[in-house]
């Protein structure tokens, strides 16, 4: 049996990627796009552990919860787990270079 009971390194990453880009995420997105069984956890962690401002939503009639970060909520001021720390500096490319275009097509 492998010791691995933790979410690995790709599961966090999503989960803060989709949060800090805007998302509302579920445990079904999760399972769907990173065959993932512990999004609960990694929230918690998120919420817990780095103070992300995550609210929580049941929905319909097996109230599954649906997590996004707070509106006024800018992924810059966030600590990112280190096993994220790729996420961040992918919003930060992601970022600058949608600055580059806009500044371009004004430019033009």
């Amino acid at each position: 049996m492998s010791n691995h009971w933790h979410s690995n390194r790709t599961r966090v990453y999503w989960t803060c990627m989709a949060l800090a880009q805007g998302r509302t995420i579920n445990h079904m997105d999760e399972i769907g796009e990173v065959k993932g069984w512990r999004l609960g956890a990694i929230i918690h962690n998120l919420r817990h552990k780095y103070k992300w401002p995550i609210q929580t939503e049941y929905k319909g009639p097996e109230r599954i919860a649906h997590y996004r970060l707070t509106d006024s909520t800018d992924w810059h001021g966030l600590e990112f787990p280190r096993s994220a720390e790729a996420a961040r500096e992918k919003l930060k490319r992601n970022q600058n270079v949608a600055q580059t275009m806009i500044a371009g097509s004004l430019d033009g």
